[in-house]
């Protein structure tokens, strides 16, 4: 991954974000996913690339063709982060499961 590249700035963008969803679908070339966005070409070659640069998708020539192929790589970081946070939760949750059962137990 670039290491200029945030992923978070990567998927801020709903542009982005819908390309991965398509992309979560089936491969498709880049022409096949500007057909689904109202914007140039080029403008979704940038977004492409920026995905690319990100390791969020793979590119791959094929004749004339590119294909854009979503990847884990760029995923991971995400997925670290908020597995941090959902471990953070559920241990609060667990620390007020038992507070609550202590709390029931001295009413008793």
């Amino acid at each position: 991954m670039n290491a200029a590249l945030d992923v978070f700035q990567v998927v801020a963008d709903p542009g982005r974000r819908h390309m991965l969803m398509l992309l979560s679908k089936e491969r498709m070339t880049i022409n096949e996913l500007a057909e689904n966005f109202d914007m140039s070409r080029p403008a979704v070659s940038k977004h492409v690339k920026i995905l690319h640069e990100a390791g969020f998708i793979s590119i791959e020539d094929e004749g004339r063709s590119r294909f854009c192929t979503i990847r884990q790589d760029g995923f991971r970081e995400l997925q670290e982060w908020i597995s941090y946070f959902d471990r953070f939760w559920q241990q609060k949750m667990e620390n007020l499961g038992a507070l609550m059962e202590k709390r029931e137990r001295r009413r008793k």
